[in-house]
């Protein structure tokens, strides 16, 4: 059975030879195909030894060589992205053109970062005193630590590396030790690109590794996504150890759906944004909130239209793929049962004719649920939709804002009033109008409300520089310059 290395300084670190080790599994087929090494205390804390020695020669190293390495990165990246989406799909399940997207979606934070030296910029003002200058600017924190979850093996951590790598700073990714290959390749890919050795480091692991990252203090930031407890936990336990931290937590996101909508495409966006992925993103759709007087003809389009979706091996490009464990399949079909016991409508039933190997759920519909339900409180990260019925915007409203989390949201209408009103008073962080899935582009910032988000700084975009950075003013005054010689050659950018 192969076992995957820890990446540190540079090359393939192995298993320490009494450790242990986890399984990495094909979710469609349910097979073992390989083996996780569980980092120990001591080779987290190689990892950011290693990381620690690197980051004085990188924070000096100039800005035209860190984006030379960043555009070498993006081509390598595009270039062989198919690579990584088929990597993706064996070990999450997520369908190929859908890991392909996540990639993409990873690839903007990179451009974004490309351009960082437009975002370093500090401010000078002359004579704020008799010949004396002040000026800002901003320098990297030092080891940056990042621990991203299962769905998103590829994107998450780009949400936070590029950022941190072009700002000056080096990185300890902690990915998921549910599908791992993903940092190793992409470790392998900052090498070709040039990266010194040390600047990106991977060490895989579970609650240990994790507790030295939040524990060593040579990390300088750490950046979460994951549920809303483990959030919360990364979260004190790193700020009280005095990190800066960013800890992206769970979501319930709801679709406001009133009754001037185009209910076919509300009816296509609410399939598309609850079932892909198999429902295991943060930003799924998994509440619908519908206008009563509309909402029977649009539970029947959605219905319509998933019946017709196909389940199975994401190498095959069906519309779902499996889920990421049999230990979650199991539990998102408890929340099925839950919420059939607790009187919700079953408008179509997830838990028959699934493959009977790989760990399959069929989409799952429910109607007339309400707010008690496990089915509506509970984030299930699976392919299960709820439709909750309201008499109107308001009562929509409200309970959209009742919800403890506040990660993403979305409105169909037609009515650009209500739009905008809705985009001033509902209490989330990303908003959508007539898209069902608003995660923003890579130059603004990703982030929640409430419960979503332990942190003031969102996710890459401008307050992603802001977070692994920090500002610093210098107050100078010089004597009269000397000369510093001729030179009439064209400078250089070195």
């Amino acid at each position: 059975m192969p076992t995957i290395s820890h990446w540190i300084n540079g090359r393939d670190v192995p298993a320490e030879a009494d450790g242990r080790l986890g399984d990495i599994t094909n979710p469609a087929t349910g097979n073992v195909t390989g083996q996780v090494p569980l980092a120990s205390q001591a080779t987290v804390e190689s990892g950011i030894a290693a990381a620690a020695e690197a980051f004085p020669a990188w924070r000096d190293t100039s800005l035209a060589r860190r984006t030379s390495v960043m555009f070498a990165f993006r081509e390598l990246l595009n270039a062989r992205k198919q690579e990584l989406a088929e990597i993706i799909t064996a070990e999450h399940g997520k369908v190929v053109s859908d890991a392909l997207g996540e990639v993409a979606r990873g690839q903007e934070v990179v451009e974004f970062a490309c351009g960082i030296a437009g975002h370093l910029r500090g401010g000078h003002t002359e004579n704020a005193s008799t010949k004396i200058d002040v000026h800002s600017l901003r320098q990297p924190l030092g080891v940056s630590a990042i621990i991203s979850p299962f769905n998103f093996p590829a994107m998450v951590p780009m949400w936070f590396f590029p950022v941190a790598i072009a700002a000056g700073n080096t990185v300890v990714l902690k990915p998921s030790e549910k599908d791992p290959t993903a940092a190793n390749w992409l470790a392998e890919l900052w090498k070709e690109a040039g990266l010194p050795d040390g600047v990106f480091n991977v060490v895989h692991g579970d609650k240990e590794a994790v507790d030295t990252i939040l524990e060593s203090p040579q990390v300088a930031s750490v950046s979460f996504v994951g549920s809303t407890p483990i959030a919360k936990y990364v979260y004190e336990n790193g700020t009280a150890a005095g990190k800066r931290v960013q800890a992206l937590g769970g979501a319930k996101n709801h679709m406001l759906v009133l009754p001037d909508a185009d209910l076919d495409l509300a009816a296509d966006a609410a399939v598309n944004a609850g079932y892909g992925a198999a429902g295991e993103r943060c930003m799924a759709i998994s509440v619908v909130v519908a206008v009563e007087s509309i909402a029977d003809e649009l539970v029947a389009k959605i219905a319509e239209r998933t019946r017709t979706l196909r389940v199975g091996d994401g190498a095959t490009e069906p519309d779902m793929g499996p889920l990421v464990t049999a230990a979650h399949r199991d539990k998102v079909a408890g929340y099925i049962d839950a919420g059939a016991e607790a009187g919700a409508a079953i408008v179509l039933d997830g838990r028959e004719g699934t493959p009977a190997e790989g760990f399959f759920l069929n989409p799952t519909l429910f109607d007339h649920v309400t707010p008690e339900m496990s089915i509506y409180t509970d984030e299930i990260f699976g392919p299960v939709l709820a439709v909750v019925r309201v008499p109107g915007y308001d009562e929509g409203l409200d309970l959209i804002n009742a919800n403890p989390y506040g990660n993403g949201t979305a409105i169909f209408t037609n009515d650009g009033g209500a739009a905008r009103r809705y985009e001033n008073e509902v209490e989330v962080g990303m908003v959508g109008i007539n898209v069902p899935i608003p995660v923003p582009v890579g130059y603004y910032s990703f982030g929640g409300w409430k419960n979503s988000l332990f942190g003031d700084t969102h996710a890459y975009g401008d307050e992603g520089v802001h977070f692994f950075t920090r500002g610093k003013v210098v107050t100078s005054r010089w004597l009269d310059p000397s000369h510093g010689g001729l030179n009439l050659g064209f400078p250089t950018n070195d």
